[in-house]
């Protein structure tokens, strides 16, 4: 085990783990972190969609050696109060129905509009490609980023 120093949420924490432990069960298991979903356990469902600095990372296949001194953001972290523009255009759309996947869905979609505050539906379709709703709530999902896109505080 090696003690590693990481910064999730903006918070310092110390965590004793094998160096290949994915990102993923440090937050859930060791940090208590919840939010972040497993869906798939190979990175291609989104469930598990955090940030590592600025960017949308799978955390089922981010071995905890690879984080360094980049900060993880879970949907936890994303806003103190549930108001970022992403997580209001969520409940405005009444996007969510079974749910599970939806905070993958609001951490890669936050990611995106950062570097894209004005994407096409071209651009937001490829941008969330590969994050699986099995509910179907895609046409959903667009209207809110496109609305986050069109807020005041994005």
């Amino acid at each position: 085990m090696t003690t590693f120093e990481i910064t999730v949420n903006g918070q310092t924490q110390n965590v004793a783990v094998d160096a290949t432990t994915p990102m993923l069960w440090v937050l859930r298991d060791h940090l208590k972190l919840v939010g972040t979903k497993y869906g798939c356990g190979i990175a291609q469902c989104g469930a598990c969609t955090v940030h590592l600095g600025d960017t949308a990372v799978r955390s089922c296949q981010l071995p905890i050696s690879a984080v360094g001194d980049q900060e993880i953001t879970t949907i936890e972290g994303l806003s103190e109060n549930g108001d970022h523009p992403v997580q209001e255009a969520w409940l405005e759309e009444d996007v969510y129905q079974c749910g599970y996947c939806q905070a993958g869905q609001i951490m890669n979609a936050s990611a995106f509009l950062k570097s894209n505050p004005k994407p096409t539906d071209e651009e937001i379709e490829t941008a969330m490609n590969g994050n699986i709703c099995r509910c179907g709530t895609y046409t959903r999902i667009k209207k809110a980023i496109k609305r986050a896109a069109n807020s005041e505080n994005s």
